[in-house]
């Protein structure tokens, strides 16, 4: 999580109090310390800026819709994080939909000469692709955005439990693809 929103939880939930009485500088402040790790969780998900920095927009104009619904002493991050997973998953089943109506390729284009990755093994990016949704959901949310397991369960609309379930699955299934990458047995 960034050093600006990790530190200011207080700052987050006096600004949310007053965008929702439609302070202008407040809903800035907001935009200016939120937008930087949503991103993140979104890119991360996506691979692709363009649809992230779409998502993004999209999440913003949830939350401006929404406002009304946040809680004062409530903390913010889940309250966001959950409405911006929702709009993650629509995003997904828009893009599904869509994609039932592509016409498939034959065959693929070569990829171009020298973009295999380094000897030293998949990226994080590739790693966390091989996740199941839910595991990289959690692990981006706890490692990457550095929320609480409590914050990431109530972002995701589950269990302390569940969150450890899956964080413990995705830490065997990535130690699995890291010790393949070096060449180990799993």
């Amino acid at each position: 999580m960034d050093t600006e929103t990790s530190g200011c939880a207080e700052d987050l939930t006096a600004w949310m109090v007053r965008y929702q009485q439609a302070d202008a500088e407040a809903a800035r402040a907001l935009i200016e310390a939120l937008s930087p790790p949503l991103f993140r969780f979104l890119a991360g998900q996506m691979g692709d800026r363009e649809q992230a920095e779409d998502m993004l927009q999209e999440a913003w104009l949830r939350i401006h819709r929404v406002r009304h619904t946040y809680r004062a002493g409530e903390p913010v991050l889940p309250w966001v994080f959950a409405i911006a997973r929702r709009v993650r998953i629509d995003n997904y089943r828009k893009r599904r939909r869509i994609g039932k109506h592509e016409t498939p390729v034959e065959r693929l284009p070569e990829a171009a000469r020298g973009t295999t990755p380094a000897a030293r093994g998949p990226g994080l990016q590739t790693m966390l692709a091989a996740l199941p949704e839910g595991q990289r959901e959690v692990i981006v949310l706890l490692k990457v955005e550095g929320l609480s397991l409590e914050e990431v369960a109530r972002a995701t609309a589950s269990t302390v439990g569940a969150v450890k379930q899956k964080a413990h699955r995705a830490y065997e299934r990535l130690r699995a693809l890291v010790s393949r990458s070096d060449g180990g047995v799993e």
